[in-house]
């Protein structure tokens, strides 16, 4: 029995073919989508499935070990590297999705885990059935054996942040910046879609004056419990999500000034044991102020889904939340226009007109935009404690979230892996190589010129900005030692010294770049 097992590392030496700057899920990256059309069975059709070998599968070279034609591991991993995972535009061996290969080419036996990025994705079913199909064509295959897992939970950097915050993938601020526009229905359905499709999710209120989550929802415990050993605060449940809000800490009404509620919110999410997630989804309260420059800054969101209606006075206000989380370096990944319009005498009527959610779309360049109806049901379900897509699943308005669902699990699946990537040390040339996210411009940093441009206290006095570190304090051949995410707008660099330079995409654009550099294969 040989086993074999195939790197996680995102970082490989072979040239995959360049994403499309599009997302690859069908319907869903237009100015405007479909949402009668069912977002998986478009997508399934782009699991690619590559009809012959490319020369580069002849030999796959996984991390730093390469694996050589001829063998039963390279039979295998030639096999699963037809499959194209449409998201990354690249091979699921490449991707790095193979693990804990067993092989027994006397017996005919195949046996390995394909680990997914998220338990939620829309296809995991079409790529088992695709990595079955592929490794049984093999001449020498008799039986295989397929797992399935996802990867655990844990954001890109969990180093720096609350210890209960250590174990989320991916926090998603649902947001309006304007009240009555059913930001909150949005947050709770996107939820329990997400729940739906497999993942761990949790819900956090972050509206302390009018928390709407206590009326939406009905779970058994409607008080937060206290760790006393942990001083942390124990999250209640409904239907296996799980819930904080103000309104379940038996506190009554808030009446507190602003410093105060940014303290209650930060208290309430850092010091929850929300265990492993795979997505939090935050509703956001109304406005671009204290509290919501202070969630943005305690968390590390992963992508934002903006809530408007089709009045023009909701546009204004949504275009100041979406130039916030701009400047924030959040990406908004989709709008949602709600109370669009209903039927009614075989016509559809526009009662507050239209347009407000595609001009978002078109003047900010949000890819996704999904139209909810004007439906007595949805409102319903919101004031009964039972979310829609709860109570009726195989309704309209469900089909709707499960679109939002899929798109929000693509995009921050895309956006990990951008930023993953994003810079990274290229040995081979000695050189920091940077794309930034959402960019096409790839290019290469001297280390030593990176280094030198700290704009630390260390490396520059705050008060008279003054030069401490001198030119000559670094040595040209200097290499980083490691280099992590730092959320969506920068990098940390550990450098031989020891000191940690946290490095914003920003900055790193403007210093002074190789020329003639390219990556090596």
């Amino acid at each position: 029995m040989q086993a074999v097992q195939a790197s996680s590392s995102p970082h490989f030496s072979i040239h995959s073919p360049k994403p499309p700057h599009s997302s690859t899920w069908p319907g869903l990256l237009a100015s405007s989508v479909n949402v009668k059309s069912s977002p998986l069975s478009s997508y399934n059709k782009r699991v690619i499935l590559k009809s012959s070998f490319s020369a580069r599968a002849a030999s796959v070279e996984v991390g730093t070990s390469s694996v050589s034609t001829g063998t039963p591991e390279d039979d295998v991993l030639k096999a699963l590297s037809q499959i194209i995972d449409p998201d990354f535009g690249t091979d699921i061996v490449t991707c790095g999705f193979i693990k804990d290969m067993q092989i027994d080419k006397a017996l005919g036996e195949v046996s390995f885990r394909l680990e997914l990025t998220t338990p939620a994705c829309p296809i995991k079913d079409v790529f088992e059935q695709k990595a079955n199909e592929v490794v049984a064509e093999l001449p020498w295959v008799k039986n295989v054996n397929v797992t399935m897992s996802a990867q655990p939970a844990k954001p890109l950097y969990a180093e720096q942040l609350p210890s209960g915050l250590q174990t989320i993938s991916n926090i998603i601020a649902v947001s309006s910046c304007k009240g009555g526009v059913g930001k909150s229905t949005v947050a709770v359905n996107l939820a329990y879609t997400l729940a739906d499709m497999g993942a761990r999710v949790g819900i956090f209120d972050a509206d302390i004056y009018g928390p709407s989550l206590p009326t939406m929802v009905s779970p058994e415990s409607r008080l937060l419990e206290m760790n006393p050993e942990k001083k942390t605060i124990i999250p209640t449940e409904y239907m296996g999500v799980k819930l904080v809000s103000f309104g379940f800490a038996g506190q009554g009404r808030a009446i507190m000034r602003g410093p105060m509620v940014s303290g209650v919110i930060n208290q309430l999410l850092t010091t929850t044991e929300w265990g492993e997630l795979d997505y939090l989804v935050i509703d956001m309260p109304p406005g671009t102020g204290d509290i919501q420059l202070t969630l943005c800054q305690i968390v590390p969101l992963t992508a934002a889904v903006i809530v408007t209606t089709p009045q023009k006075l909701s546009f204004i206000d949504v275009a100041k939340g979406v130039r916030m989380f701009s400047k924030l370096k959040v990406p908004c990944v989709a709008v949602v226009e709600n109370m669009c319009h209903f039927d009614a005498d075989g016509k559809r009527y526009y009662p507050f007109g239209r347009g407000s959610g595609s001009e978002v779309v078109q003047q900010f360049g949000i890819p996704n935009l999904f139209d909810l109806p004007i439906r007595p049901t949805l409102s319903a379900s919101g004031d009964s404690g039972m979310p829609e897509v709860v109570a009726d699943p195989q309704g309209d308005v469900s089909k709707i979230f499960q679109n939002l669902g899929v798109c929000v699990v693509q995009q921050c699946a895309k956006i990990r892996q951008q930023v993953s990537t994003a810079v990274t040390y290229d040995k081979s040339v000695k050189a920091i190589k940077v794309k930034v996210p959402d960019s096409d411009e790839e290019f290469f940093l001297h280390p030593a010129t990176v280094r030198r441009n700290d704009r630390s206290a260390q490396s520059v006095d705050e008060w008279t900005g003054e030069q401490k570190l001198q030119y000559t304090d670094v040595l040209e051949d200097i290499e980083p030692e490691e280099i992590k995410p730092m959320g969506n707008y920068a990098v940390s660099i550990t450098w031989p010294d020891g000191f940690s330079q946290i490095a914003p995409y920003d900055q790193l654009q403007t210093l002074e770049r190789l020329v003639g550099v390219s990556a090596q294969a």
